[in-house]
């Protein structure tokens, strides 16, 4: 998972404010790296502003593999985003620097090539390629055409930069990858000239068409997947990366931890459970029964799903999806969202980490009552008060994976 720039995450503003609701943009990248190497040679980064919902995704190529190509797919990927990050046209930057890159004397080709995606809040996007191959956009499930301006080098050579401008809409989805994936199986009977734009077209339409819901996380692996398939020895003789973009309605998400301060809330607290629209996550057995008595609901508890995980049990309760204990399964989700320690065997955080990387907004809502039993200093030092937990969550959901969060406490 890439990293998005330094963002801080929004309390939650004043209930009965008005918002606009805009589309949202779900971006993840998979990538292989060649066989013989280390280091892959193609780079992607993303900078995403989430105070002006603009979202900006660089993917680039560098000559050859390993860490020379890797050095020129960085150097390139940053220059993109510094560049396009600033608030005059980009194609004029995107000039500079292809005509600042140089093209190697041996091989006759660039020393690297790139494709820059950049998502205004609008919905407008302008999307510019320098000898990466063609992006695709799925729009009702079938690849459009998209009409593109294209400017030359300066240098004479045959790099061209093609800017395409277009609106999004519900549903589209925008696949960017490089010449790994086009050129996967090349020189092989089955795909002679590799498996290229057409073939890799026609697969992700394939895919969306069985399942419309598909996540960008998963159509970008699947992607991968089918072209390192297309290699005769199964081995990436190339670097296989792909990125996809997928603008959509948001699912929604509330995860409710904690007591609220004053029992006073209590009934404020769980209406605001029962209200909500979308996937409801109660973490801690006292919100729980909060909830319970509030809204006059039972709680039972699951002891055999997940029986030899060293979590406490999930439990259930009509009208929400998920319940878990509370600081332990928070702190072990925190650790599996950073990539720290993944269990052998599902347990009730990987569960809530799941739901929560599958949504797109999410609620936290935060009791802030101190619970007693967490004061004890001979307790672990993961076992951090809620609100910073909360908080730690809140920021890795939104830097890392992208996530529109809120946090509200009470």
């Amino acid at each position: 998972m890439s990293h998005a720039g330094n963002s801080r995450t929004p309390e939650l503003p004043s209930r009965g404010a008005s918002e606009k609701k805009q589309l949202f943009k779900e971006l993840e990248f998979h990538q292989v790296r060649k066989a013989s190497e280390h280091t892959a040679g193609d780079a992607y980064m993303v900078q995403k502003d989430a105070e002006n919902n603009r979202l900006l995704a660089v993917l680039s190529d560098g000559l050859g593999s390993g860490v020379k190509a890797n050095i020129l797919a960085n150097m390139t990927a940053r220059m993109a985003i510094r560049f396009a990050e600033t608030d005059t046209d980009f194609v004029h930057y995107a000039k500079v620097i292809m005509n600042a890159l140089p093209v190697c004397q041996v091989r006759r080709i660039a020393y690297s090539t790139f494709t820059v995606v950049d998502c205004r809040p609008d919905g407008s996007v302008q999307i510019v390629e320098q000898d990466n191959p063609p992006f695709i956009l799925l729009r009702n499930g079938e690849p459009a055409e998209i009409p593109f301006q294209e400017y030359s080098s300066e240098q004479g050579d045959y790099r061209k930069l093609r800017v395409y401008r277009f609106v999004a809409e519900p549903e589209d989805r925008i696949i960017f990858f490089s010449d790994g994936v086009t050129e996967a199986g090349m020189g092989s009977a089955p795909y002679p000239l590799g498996w290229r734009t057409q073939g890799c077209s026609a697969f992700v339409r394939g895919m969306v068409a069985d399942n419309p819901e598909i996540s960008a996380r998963i159509l970008a692996e699947q992607v991968v997947r089918a072209a390192l398939q297309k290699e005769p020895d199964r081995k990436a003789h190339d670097d296989i990366s792909c990125g996809v973009l997928y603008f959509r309605t948001p699912r929604q998400t509330l995860l409710a931890s904690g007591p609220p301060f004053s029992e006073k809330k209590d009934r404020e607290y769980a209406d605001i459970i029962r209200s909500f629209p979308g996937t409801k996550i109660i973490s801690g057995g006292t919100s729980a029964d909060i909830v319970a008595r509030e809204l006059n609901l039972e709680i039972t508890t699951d002891l055999f799903r997940f029986r030899r995980s060293n979590l406490p049990p999930i439990s259930k309760m009509e009208g929400m999806d998920l319940v878990t204990e509370g600081i332990l399964t928070l702190t072990e989700v925190l650790n599996l969202l950073q990539g720290k320690n993944p269990p052998i065997q599902p347990n009730a955080a990987t569960l809530l980490k799941d739901q929560l990387i599958n949504s797109d907004e999410i609620h936290i809502l935060v009791g802030t009552k101190i619970n007693q039993a967490h004061q004890d200093p001979n307790l672990p030092m993961e076992l951090e008060i809620r609100r910073s937990l909360m908080r730690r969550i809140a920021t890795t959901l939104q830097e890392d994976y992208f996530k529109e969060v809120r946090l509200e406490f009470i």
